[in-house]
C-alpha cells in the first residue's frame, strides 16, 4: 500500500506568496508529525488550461495530475488569499471541476490569509461551506493569518503557530481513528 499523502492547494496566483508558504508549512508539519508524503500546489502550477476548463477532462496533463493528487490525497490542506471578502475566483473554479462526491469524507484543513483582521471570517463563511458542499471532513480548527503574522514571508506569530500545532494534532486524531476503523473492519 502506498504511503499516505497530505496535499496542499493554495489559491494564490502570484509568487512569492504568503498563502502558499502558509499552506506549505502546514503540509510539511503534518507530513513530519504523521509520516505522510507531502506535496503543495497553487494556481500557477495548474497552468493556462484551468481558465478554459469546463470539466476536469479539459485540463492539460500537468493540471490533471494535480487535480488527481487532490482527489487521491489522504489529507488535504487548502488556503486562499482573501480577495474582495472571499477566496480567489480561480481557486473556486478549480474546485468547481470536482465531482461533488470526490472529496466526501476527506479530512480538509482550512487556511486563509488577508491584509488585516477585517476578513477573519473567510474560513467560516466561505471556505467551510464550500467544502461542506463536498461533504468533506473539515477539521474544527481553521486558521486565518494576516500580514502582521508574517516576517519575510514566513509565518512567525506565536498564536497562529499554536493553532497550526492544534490542527496538526487534529489530523493525527482523524488518521488514528481511520487506522483503528480499518483494523477493526479487517
Amino acid at each position: 500500500m502506498p504511503n499516505p499523502t497530505v496535499v496542499g492547494f493554495s489559491g494564490n496566483f502570484t509568487r512569492p506568496s504568503k498563502t502558499r508558504g502558509f499552506v506549505d508549512q502546514v503540509v510539511r508539519d503534518i507530513a513530519r508529525q504523521h509520516g505522510l508524503s507531502a506535496s503543495t500546489y497553487d494556481i500557477e502550477d495548474l497552468g493556462p488550461s484551468l481558465g478554459a476548463a469546463k470539466w476536469a477532462r479539459d485540463l492539460d496533463s500537468q493540471a490533471r495530475a494535480i487535480f488527481d493528487s487532490v482527489v487521491n490525497a489522504d489529507v488535504l490542506v487548502v488556503g486562499s488569499p482573501t480577495y474582495k471578502g472571499s477566496y480567489t475566483g480561480l481557486f473556486k473554479h478549480f474546485f468547481d471541476l470536482f465531482d461533488p462526491a470526490s472529496l466526501r469524507g476527506k479530512p480538509v484543513v482550512l487556511l486563509a490569509t488577508g491584509g488585516n483582521d477585517r476578513h477573519a471570517l473567510i474560513v467560516e463563511h466561505q471556505l467551510r461551506p464550500l467544502f461542506g458542499f463536498f461533504e468533506a471532513l473539515t477539521l474544527p480548527t481553521g486558521i486565518y493569518a494576516t500580514d502582521k503574522d508574517f516576517s519575510d514571508g514566513v509565518l512567525r506569530a506565536e498564536p497562529i503557530l499554536k493553532r497550526v500545532e492544534q490542527v496538526v494534532g487534529e489530523v493525527g486524531l482523524v488518521l488514528a481513528n481511520r487506522s483503528a476503523a480499518g483494523v477493526a473492519a479487517g
